[in-house]
């Protein structure tokens, strides 16, 4: 009845942000304006609604428009004149907010305050009951409320299409919510809109991965919006629940109809973090236990951990640091121990637990494993239940004098180097950028470091352009090369290098610019006449192509004109062709193929 006689002059959400005369929200939030307080009156925005403060709330949350609030209220004209009251009764009113249920000024005046305060709210005409008025209140009239916010009940319209509608009936713990691939534990409860019970979890409740779903969709697209601890009604429209199908009875739970809504109480107890580590779905950390802070090991970090590892089967093969066996210490990324193992510790916090389910790539491979307590056969998927004991990650740049960083960056290169021999450029690659991270233009270095520091810096990057070169990697070549002539216009390896992955690119032009700079500083280089050589070849294909094509295409032009025409020689075209070719190539000398000896001079920098 109370909520019936206030709407009088009700709006929608939709009105309330379409209004004209609105500059900005109505609501308290003007950016430099201090809190009130107690006894203090201040106009919402431009709206002319007025808001002055009787008792303090607590906390700091306010309601939004769409949720649920429960409010004590008495609405007067300005002498005093009572028009409305839930005090009468001490029956509050609900309502949900912006669904022109109570006057629109309420509405806006409610969203800015907090649980537990008391308020009195001025509205003008435009924003109480306007022309019309209603009982007790004249046309064209200033009304007053006093209000009280005892709470509300956030709502969120989860697929923005009414067909899940969520009640947080009691807020979770901290802001990590689960994602697809987590592990959760969940309560719920089921019923039909008329209360049949349909569904319910044991009492210690259902564990699953979210990515796999439960029971009906609705279930995994709520729990991704839920924190740990969260309580929420849900109001579930068919198609998120069992459509058009329904679903059959069960030894404890009878039929749900077809095309049926559904009420769910639902609870997430908790969740288990599952990382996709490598990105392939090839090694998977499942967080068994929370680590400290936010640190990470990282690459290059000294590590200890203890851990089991099993095969599928069950079979333990190793044991480290448990049941009296010491704990492992190794650098990650050093390849000391399986890949798998390696690339998850560098994402574990201190004290972390985590199961780690690991493809026989990153573990052993195709090969036999003679372990401490087992044979490990090819081909084996591995899990490990792993905690960090403790890890000492390398010194960042800005923690280390010039000096160091020099240091740093010198012993890096080296470290690159010997990966680069080895055949492992990815990781060489990772090495030199690293270098070249502890010698980067923003480092505070004296006149008399620079040098070497510009040096280091462009041997790191030529030596970074092979590695994307023996990786495929022509863009992330070219760009390392581009970095280097910047700093030195005729540096020949840069050029030769940048050559390189133009051809692969197929920018035999640029390619061709390249080596002819390249040959101006160094005439007589093997690998830059090599590389022109093929270029030459790669260019005179592409100009037999061009003359084949054209060739065809004036071909059908004539047949299709009916003129009569001379026919063209494919051959004299070629030939044509390779001529204008062999000009063009005087005219832009260019640059050579890759070293194919280790003492060649495009060869890496091993200095």
């Amino acid at each position: 009845m109370a909520a019936a006689a206030e709407k009088g002059k009700g709006t929608n959400v939709s009105d309330i942000q379409g209004e004209d005369d609105l500059d900005e929200e109505p609501g308290e939030v003007i950016e430099s304006a201090p809190p009130l307080k107690v006894g203090q009156e201040r106009e919402l925005g431009t709206s002319g609604i007025k808001k002055k403060l009787l008792k303090d709330g607590v906390s700091w949350e306010t309601p939004e428009f769409g949720d649920e609030v429960t409010f004590h209220y008495v609405g007067t004209l300005l002498d005093g004149t009572k028009f409305c009251s839930t005090r009468d009764n001490d029956e509050p009113l609900t309502v949900k907010l912006g669904e022109g249920q109570v006057a629109k000024g309420l509405d806006h005046g409610i969203i800015t305050m907090k649980k537990g305060e008391c308020a009195l709210f001025t509205l003008p005409p435009d924003f109480g009951y306007g022309a019309e008025g209603r009982d007790g209140v004249p046309p064209d009239s200033v009304i007053q409320f006093e209000v009280e916010l005892i709470s509300w009940i956030t709502v969120v319209d989860i697929c923005r299409d009414g067909g899940i509608i969520k009640k947080i009936m009691e807020k979770g713990e901290r802001n990590e919510r689960p994602c697809d691939l987590d592990e959760v534990l969940v309560k719920y409860e089921m019923t039909l809109v008329d209360g049949t019970r349909v569904a319910k979890t044991p009492e210690e409740g259902i564990e699953f991965y979210v990515k796999d779903g439960h029971l009906c969709p609705a279930l995994p697209k709520t729990i991704i919006t839920m924190k740990k601890g969260e309580k929420v009604k849900l109001i579930v429209q068919p198609k998120y629940a069992f459509g058009e199908t329904g679903r059959d009875a069960t030894d404890e739970f009878p039929t749900i109809p077809p095309n049926s809504i559904l009420i769910i109480e639902l609870e997430l107890v908790s969740f288990k973090s599952v990382i996709d580590v490598t990105g392939d779905s090839k090694v998977i950390k499942k967080i068994l236990k929370e680590g400290e802070g936010s640190v990470v090991a990282n690459d290059g970090a000294v590590v200890t951990i203890s851990y089991t590892a099993r095969l599928e089967d069950g079979t333990v093969f190793e044991k480290k640091g448990v049941d009296g066996e010491q704990p492992l210490e190794f650098i990650t990324d050093e390849e000391q121990v399986v890949p798998g193992l390696d690339r998850a510790a560098a994402t574990m916090k201190k004290g972390e637990r985590a199961l780690l389910t690991i493809s026989h790539e990153y573990g052993f491979g195709s090969d036999v494993a003679e372990c401490g307590l087992a044979v490990v056969p090819p081909g084996s998927n591995l899990v490990y239940e792993v905690e960090m004991l403790d890890f000492i990650k390398e010194k960042a740049p800005w923690e280390l004098n010039s000096q160091e960083k020099i240091a740093a960056a010198v012993k890096k290169k080296e470290e690159g180097n010997v990966l680069f021999k080895g055949g492992k450029y990815q990781r060489a690659g990772k090495k030199y950028d690293k270098a070249v991270d502890y010698v980067s233009e923003d480092g505070s270095f004296g006149d008399d470091e620079l040098k070497e520091v510009k040096a280091l810096r462009i041997s790191c990057w030529l030596n970074g352009a092979a590695c994307s070169l023996k990786l495929n990697d022509f863009q992330g070549a070219i760009k390392l090369c581009s970095q280097v002539l910047d700093f030195e216009f005729h540096n020949v390896k840069a050029l030769y290098r940048r050559a390189q992955a133009f051809i692969e690119t197929s920018d035999l032009f640029l390619a061709d610019l390249d080596i002819k700079k390249a040959l101006e500083t160094d005439p007589q280089n093997r690998e830059l006449k090599l590389l022109q050589k093929r270029l030459r070849e790669l260019q005179a294909e592409s100009n037999k192509r061009d003359a084949k094509l054209f060739t065809n295409m004036f071909a059908r032009m004539s047949k299709d004109s009916s003129v009569p025409t001379k026919k063209l020689k494919v051959e004299k075209a070629d030939q044509e062709k390779t001529e204008e070719v062999v000009a063009m190539e005087t005219e832009f000398a260019g640059n050579d193929g890759p070293a194919t000896s280790e003492d060649s001079r495009m060869a890496v920098d091993w200095s």
